[in-house]
């Protein structure tokens, strides 16, 4: 006790509150994965649904990617990406991708590119859209156009998918995202620039921006697409 209480008494307070907040966090997520842990054992053995299974795996490994143990993290969030896939339950599957890029690892960018894909083309939760689309704009170079793309769409889904609340909620937050991509990718900062702006990256008209989204998606996956793109849409409910 006497050596940790010399440590932080050499350190600002500020730097002392952060590695202890640290040092709680990382405690609340070990015992947690504890626990999470101890309830996939006792599924295993009591022979429980392939649902449940799934569900406490991807739980499992978002935990895992927090204390960032990607290595662990990554073949339970795959083996519930493929279940959640197989049964249709595409959220679920956009959710697993959002933890396998989080795990930090090689196929992580193409996880990526399979959550953007899924959320974009199924109907799911608008803020997950969201948070998969705004890892691009956090990931993509100042220049690039990707994530002028990426940031238009969150944008477009927010206003049309999202309802009440969670709509102002997201139309607000996606439109701080356009605002702080023009500005880093162009020197934007005022509205008529930023009109000019999109208007000259064609990013006004759904049927450009989102082909271009598209692209984006492609240069993420490459050719290592993990299911059939044709067939899953096939699948989807009728509107």
């Amino acid at each position: 006790m006497k050596q940790f209480d010399l440590l932080t008494a050499r350190l600002p307070d500020t730097a002392a509150d952060s590695v202890l907040g640290f040092g709680v966090e990382t405690a609340a997520l070990e015992s947690h994965l504890q626990v999470l842990n101890e309830h996939l054992s006792e599924l295993k053995r009591s022979g429980g649904s392939a649902h449940h299974l799934a569900d406490l795996q991807l739980q499992v490994a978002r935990t895992l990617a927090n204390l960032d143990r990607g290595a662990e993290a990554w073949p339970m969030a795959r083996t519930a990406f493929d279940h959640f896939i197989e049964w249709n339950q595409f959220e679920l599957a956009a959710d697993a991708c959002d933890v396998l890029f989080q795990a930090n690892q090689p196929d992580s960018i193409a996880a990526l590119g399979h959550g953007i894909w899924i959320a974009v083309t199924c109907p799911i939760d608008p803020e997950l859209t969201v948070e998969l689309l705004n890892h691009v704009i956090e990931d993509t170079p100042d220049d690039a156009d990707g994530a002028a793309v990426a940031a238009t769409t969150a944008l477009f889904l927010a206003d049309v998918r999202a309802e009440g609340r969670q709509r102002e909620d997201l139309m607000f937050f996606a439109t701080q995202l356009l605002g702080l991509v023009a500005r880093r990718h162009s020197g934007v900062d005022s509205p008529a620039q930023l009109d000019e702006w999109m208007e000259r990256l064609e990013l006004k008209e759904p049927e450009k921006f989102l082909v271009r989204l598209r692209n984006v998606v492609d240069v993420l996956v490459q050719d290592n697409w993990w299911f059939d793109r044709e067939a899953l849409q096939e699948r989807l409910p009728l509107a």
